[in-house]
């Protein structure tokens, strides 16, 4: 099994494995050439980000700043948004639904290291994928830690860390993130 495959599968591995750092530096280079293209061609934004992300929909927009790690684990969807300064670390996938909103600064987190020190200093990591359901407004600064499932027509609020997963339509916020009150959708 590759490190690649060990990776995506949530399994330690070698960060520093050759095919995996070049899928980092390939984002980067990609990440580059879209920040540096205008707002105004958007059709060559587009372009990039197709080129980058895992699968995307026709319709959806993504400011600048954006980063990630490696992008081609990314399934962004239709008409889903994220606004300046998102960064999402994609070591496992992430699975971003449709009508998705995430304002300024929002970070979705899949990898994570293990807690006894022998085992995290001999420079293995594993990941842990993250999915956020169809209508899901995420507040700004949130963080959604790694293996974390936001479920469809959620609201997350500003500032919270998503430590657990978060039912289907509901409001959650704080530090860690807590269900404060259903949605009657």
């Amino acid at each position: 099994m590759t490190e690649r495959e060990k990776m995506i599968k949530g399994l330690m591995y070698d960060p520093s494995d050759k095919e995996l750092v070049s899928g980092r530096l390939k984002a980067r280079l990609l990440l580059r050439k879209i920040a540096e293209i205008p707002e105004d061609k958007e059709r060559q934004r587009k372009h990039f980000f197709k080129e980058l992300l895992g699968k995307t929909g026709q319709k959806f927009y993504i400011e600048n700043p954006f980063t990630c790690d490696y992008g081609s684990n990314i399934y962004w969807g239709e008409n889903s948004y994220a606004n300046f300064g998102c960064i999402i670390l994609d070591a496992a996938p992430v699975y971003i639904g449709e009508n998705v909103m995430m304002a300024p600064s929002v970070k979705l987190l899949t990898a994570t290291h293990p807690i006894e020190f022998k085992e995290r200093n001999s420079g293995l990591e594993f990941a842990k994928s993250i999915t956020i359901g169809d209508n899901v407004w995420i507040g700004g600064g949130a963080i959604i830690n790694p293996g974390v499932t936001i479920g469809k027509n959620s609201v997350i609020g500003s500032g919270s860390v998503v430590t657990k997963d978060i039912p289907e339509n509901v409001v959650a916020a704080g530090n860690p993130c807590k269900v404060l009150k259903e949605i009657d959708n």
